[in-house]
């Protein structure tokens, strides 16, 4: 009950070569698991940084609030130190005034910028 062995080609003879079609098969496969690989980094990739955007935000946002705070108790410690020397109304206006100079100057040199950004030519 022996099985009869594959028969090997002779020591000298040449192996037998894939055809054309074959070859060409193997290189369209070749190429889709190549794209298939570089679509599933890419998306991971996008993921990974969809994330960190998404973190970066919620802290942006939690921040911007924060120093919004600390702007409102800024304001009102001005007023209330100001309130003994001038009265309420005047510490008030004194305050607001203040703070409207400043957000004008820089919304001013904000201006500038923005004009210069788009300036035709330097």
């Amino acid at each position: 009950m022996d099985e009869p062995k594959p028969e090997l080609p002779p020591a000298g003879a040449p192996a037998a070569e894939p055809s054309i079609g074959e070859l060409l098969q193997q290189l369209v496969d070749n190429g889709r698991a190549y794209a298939d690989a570089e679509i599933g980094y890419y998306r991971t990739l996008l993921r990974s940084k969809l994330r960190d955007a998404r973190s970066m935000l919620w802290m942006g946002a939690v921040a911007m609030a924060l120093a919004l705070a600390a702007a409102v108790a800024l304001v009102m410690g001005l007023v209330l130190t100001l309130a003994p020397l001038v009265g309420p109304g005047f510490a008030t206006l004194i305050v607001v005034s203040l703070f409207l100079a400043i957000s004008g100057l820089m919304g001013w040199l904000a201006w500038t910028h923005v004009k210069r950004i788009f300036k035709e030519k330097p």
